[in-house]
């Protein structure tokens, strides 16, 4: 049994826009990107998934967030995990108190997955906060102890998402490339450089991670009657 905690409509902020808004236009966005990872991946069993970007800013855990849920819309059973043990945010966008977490999983024998795990208000979507930020991130990721976590969690969900920070400023992403079936890059317009990009590729290649897409976030979008027919509305 996991912990009940659930958070109310009005404590949800304005980057969940699929719990928000599920009928606007970036939510079936959202959907869309859902449809993409899943032909992305149509050969091979999707039970992991991880959101990186090559700086900060790109918007990564809002991505990463929104995926979930739209992922946990279809029936699946969802764990979202913040992976980013350097500048954790998932909690602040659920409004889950980040005092014990992922660390804790890494780190206490005796600490179970339902010791930690968050319920939403979302049905089948949960939350695995970071918790206390460690000295040692990277090395934790690498542990064989995560990836014995990794095993037990596919013991009950369907498919478990991480947000890691981004690639250029530390291992951690490399790390969880190799763990994971699949990864995910964030490029937000306006933010992320050219140089940034290629050498973020070229890590991730040299790692060979199976990006399996690319997410190019904040893009200026310009008016599609096709939305108005359909009569969704941001």
């Amino acid at each position: 049994m996991f912990n009940q905690k659930k958070i109310s409509h009005s404590q949800k902020l304005n980057s969940l826009i699929t719990l928000i808004k599920p009928s606007s236009v970036i939510s079936e966005e959202f959907r869309t990107l859902r449809t993409n990872i899943q032909f992305s991946m149509v050969d091979k069993q999707l039970s992991t998934l991880m959101f990186t970007s090559a700086a900060p800013g790109e918007g990564k855990t809002t991505v990463a967030s929104n995926v979930a849920v739209v992922f946990a819309s279809q029936g699946k059973r969802v764990l979202l995990i913040d992976a980013d043990m350097r500048n954790p945010s998932v909690h602040r966008l659920f409004n889950f108190v980040n005092h014990r977490g992922l660390t804790n999983l890494l780190t206490e024998h005796k600490t179970t997955i339902q010791d930690v795990v968050h319920c939403t208000t979302k049905k089948n979507l949960f939350v695995l906060t970071c918790g206390l930020i460690p000295p040692n991130p990277s090395e934790l990721l690498a542990s064989k102890r995560m990836d014995q976590l990794i095993e037990n969690m596919k013991k009950h969900f369907d498919l478990i998402i991480f947000d890691l920070p981004p690639i250029l400023a530390v291992t951690d992403a490399q790390v969880m490339a190799n763990k994971t079936d699949g990864t995910v890059f964030v490029i937000r317009d306006g933010v992320a450089e050219k140089q940034s990009l290629y050498k973020a590729k070229e890590l991730l290649e040299h790692v060979q991670a199976n990006v399996i897409g690319v997410v190019y976030n904040d893009k200026k979008r310009e008016e599609n009657p096709a939305y108005q027919y359909y009569g969704i509305e941001e």
